[in-house]
């Protein structure tokens, strides 16, 4: 019998991956109704990862009030998993940029405290496993917030404790971690970075990505010369270069800051999602594996569900299913793939497209269908 493997990621603003397993297993079972059909659906570390994790990880959403990147209190959740002892965290629930107005954002003032109590929170729920997300931060403190929420404390050169935001990274004198979270070392922490910026400099965290956060040309070199510091401090005392890591300088070095305090590994969103389904293991006596996204373009080789899928095939046939494809006749040539279906050739415009994606997508899962039912 032929199997089929369904591992999709989202259609942004129409469709969640669960959703387009569904359509795409109606449409192809019209015509070929006892085909085995495995639904994985998957994600990169953003939008939409917390529902694809649940689905895997069969676990409960848990809301506290933490500090947002300013110091108020703000409602935050992240998933926990209590059979498993796993919780998956996005640093964006607590310190976000969509928590600020343009006028609040300014990365010398906010910190990553919040981020580091719903891990505190998890911690003492006696997880085992944490799955961190850091895009979409408002904040370029090298994870110091995060880590004082955990009991670190950072002090200036006259042994005045600091709180931990942007500014203060060219303060640091020393860092003591005495007083860490006792249960930091049982667990096993997994960043997903999806970047591969160093600490600081020219690529580095406060140059490439705080001007999104509200930084001035001053401020980016404020920032700079702070991360330069801390890691200064850091191979002083811990004997540990972070600037040669990849991925420290994710999310103002949060990536960093989770190596330091965590011991943690930093991997793309896709190939987290991915062990979590066990989707390697899964796919090996598959047929076909039928993946999509919203639009197909050249960024979805980068880090992308599809990205990912095609790094797990062995000798299986791939469908895209895509709302749209925008790639070039060259760019389409190199893709293996055995089978592409555009859903927006069965809609009036974009609108139409996005508002019935899942209507649309059923019929292009039995044009599918009929096709395999012919070869059958």
């Amino acid at each position: 019998m032929t199997k089929i493997i369904i591992a999709p990621d989202k259609f942004k603003g129409s469709l969640t991956g669960i959703q387009f397993c569904d359509a795409i297993e109606k449409g192809i079972r019209k015509h070929v109704p006892d085909i085995e059909i495995e639904k994985l659906p998957l994600a990169d570390g953003g939008d939409g990862t917390v529902e694809v994790l649940q689905y895997y990880l069969d676990g409960e959403m848990i809301s506290l009030n933490v500090n947002d990147p300013l110091g108020r209190k703000v409602e935050a959740s992240y998933l926990y998993s209590k059979i498993k002892k796993t919780a998956f965290i996005e640093m964006a629930e607590a310190s976000g940029i969509r928590l600020l107005s343009n006028e609040e954002a300014n990365p010398l003032k906010t910190s990553t405290y919040g981020t580091g109590e719903l891990i505190k929170d998890a911690l003492d729920k006696g997880v085992e496993h944490i799955i961190l997300g850091i895009g979409g931060s408002a904040t370029n403190d090298a994870g110091m917030g995060m880590a004082r929420a955990l009991g670190c404390r950072f002090f200036d050169k006259d042994n005045k404790e600091l709180l931990g935001i942007g500014k203060d990274l060219q303060k640091i004198e020393t860092i003591d971690v005495s007083g860490v979270h006792s249960k930091i070392k049982e667990v096993n922490f997994e960043v997903a970075c999806d970047v591969d910026n160093p600490l600081y400099g020219p690529n580095g965290a406060a140059y490439v990505y705080s001007p999104q956060k509200g930084a001035s040309s001053k401020i980016v070199m404020e920032l700079d010369n702070g991360l330069t510091n801390f890691n200064e401090v850091v191979k002083s005392q811990f004997h540990l270069d972070l600037q040669n890591i990849k991925g420290a300088g994710a999310a103002g070095g949060l990536g960093a800051g989770c190596i330091l305090f965590f011991g943690a590994n930093l991997n793309s969103g896709i190939e987290l999602i991915k062990n979590e389904a066990d989707f390697d293991n899964k796919i090996k006596d598959a047929d076909w594996i039928i993946t999509g996204e919203g639009k197909l373009d050249s960024q979805t080789f980068s880090g992308k569900v599809i990205r990912g899928v095609l790094d797990s095939l062995e000798d299986q046939k791939l469908a895209l299913f895509c709302g749209l494809v925008d790639l070039s006749e060259t760019e389409e040539e190199k893709l293996k793939v055995d089978y592409i279906a555009e859903t927006s050739v069965y809609a009036k415009d974009l609108q139409d497209s996005m508002q019935n994606a899942g209507e649309y997508l059923e019929m292009a899962a039995e044009a599918f269908g009929e096709k395999l039912k012919v070869k059958g």
